[in-house]
């Protein structure tokens, strides 16, 4: 008999039904949504790293080029609920693509402000227009839930996919953007990141058969109201305070040791270490979430790379990250499971943003945070910085959530 298929599920009446990651991808436009989801979230991980590479090389301040990613990553924290609200409302192809377009010219207005040596400021105006840049990662979390609502297990590897997929683009990304900036010119990963920021989502939203249908005005509570959710939240800003301060801190430290080409590949490893774990992760089954325990894995492994820091090798300080990375990806496929439990199914796409809102958030707080430590105590001492903010994120999962 034939394969039978439904508006959203293969159906197999014969042969063996896959499983784990095959039987994503088995799913009919999983892998058309997934290959321009990646091209596009790609970018995600070089924009940083060649704003603070272009802003450094050029104006002589990590202070400046941390404020002004700050200012940026803050915008768009508060952006982007705005623009899942959209979303779900009116659908992802209808609203992510022009907001894309808008996040692409943000993006060259600041490269030509840095090419043309423009006034500090109009850096700052420039990098908030990336504000309207989509959530991409939350798109595509949004078609698998669609897609395996009724799947809780399959859900829990797609997630876990999604994580993957992300640190996967934090590990490529860097070095690329390191690799662009000092090979052709310091523009030329933010150049690069925005044509393929563009050309992903056009590719992306192209795949109208897996989009989520639109929704009408819900009627739902705000997710922020839904059980739980707040606090994590408020655990999504401290973990990323994790992530904007390593980055800024690793640059800054390989900037010290005259290696600063070298900062794109250890961050890298990093990614690299969360991505694996993440893959690990999703193929095992879970009785449920256990986001205090990830938290406090993160919390420990985040004090190697600061240990690292003072052999003053940077070969060793890439391991520790490495190791230290391999907590990352499970602390987030775990707290994104939960906020997808908790938030109502109409406002899916709102409530995934919400925690992005606050992993933005708290990235802009390590970015600046990281900045003026490099600066006014040392770049070894400000991987102190990271280091609290594991352990902060540790006290409030303890403190705030039942998970």
């Amino acid at each position: 008999m034939p394969q039978q298929t439904t508006d959203d599920h293969p159906i197999r009446s014969s042969g063996r039904t896959p499983t784990g990651y095959r039987r994503l991808f088995a799913l009919p436009g999983a892998r058309a949504f997934t290959a321009g989801n990646l091209l596009a979230r790609l970018p995600m991980g070089m924009f940083s790293v060649s704003a603070v590479v272009m802003i450094a090389g050029t104006r002589g301040s990590y202070a400046l080029a941390g404020a002004v990613t700050a200012t940026g990553l803050t915008a768009t924290a508060v952006a982007g609920p705005w623009l899942a609200r959209l979303v779900d409302r009116h659908g992802q192809a209808r609203i992510a693509l022009p907001a894309t377009v808008v996040s692409v010219l943000g993006s060259l207005a600041l490269l030509l402000c840095v090419r043309h040596g423009a006034p500090d400021w109009t850096l700052f105006a420039a990098y908030a227009g990336t504000a309207a840049t989509p959530n991409i990662g939350g798109l595509s979390r949004a078609r698998w839930a669609h897609l395996l609502r009724d799947e809780p297990g399959a859900l829990h590897t797609a997630n876990a996919f999604e994580q993957a997929a992300d640190e996967l683009c934090f590990m490529l990304g860097p070095v690329l953007a390191s690799f662009l900036a000092g090979a052709l010119f310091p523009e030329a990963g933010t150049l690069v990141g925005a044509v393929l920021l563009l050309a992903g989502m056009v590719l992306f939203t192209a795949q109208r058969a897996t989009e989520p249908p639109p929704r009408a005005r819900s009627k739902a509570a705000s997710p922020l109201r839904s059980p739980g959710v707040p606090a994590l939240l408020v655990c999504f800003v401290a973990t990323g305070a994790v992530f904007g301060s390593t980055e800024v801190v690793t640059i800054a430290y390989a900037d010290s040791l005259g290696q600063r080409a070298a900062a794109g590949a250890v961050l890298a490893l990093q990614a690299a270490g969360s991505c694996a774990a993440g893959l690990a992760y999703g193929a095992l089954k879970p009785a449920g979430p256990r986001l205090r325990r990830c938290l406090a894995a993160m919390a420990v492994l985040m004090t190697l790379p600061w240990a690292a820091a003072g052999t003053g090798s940077l070969v060793v300080l890439a391991g520790a990250l490495l190791v230290a990375g391999m907590a990352t990806a499970p602390t987030m496929v775990t707290a994104m499971t939960l906020v997808q439990r908790r938030t109502p199914a109409d406002r899916l796409n709102e409530g995934m943003s919400l925690m992005v809102t606050g992993l933005l958030t708290g990235i802009a707080c390590g970015s600046a945070t990281g900045g003026w430590a490099t600066e006014h105590l040392s770049p070894v001492a400000a991987f102190a910085v990271p280091a609290a903010a594991a352990a902060l994120a540790l006290l409030i999962g303890s403190v705030s959530t039942r998970a």
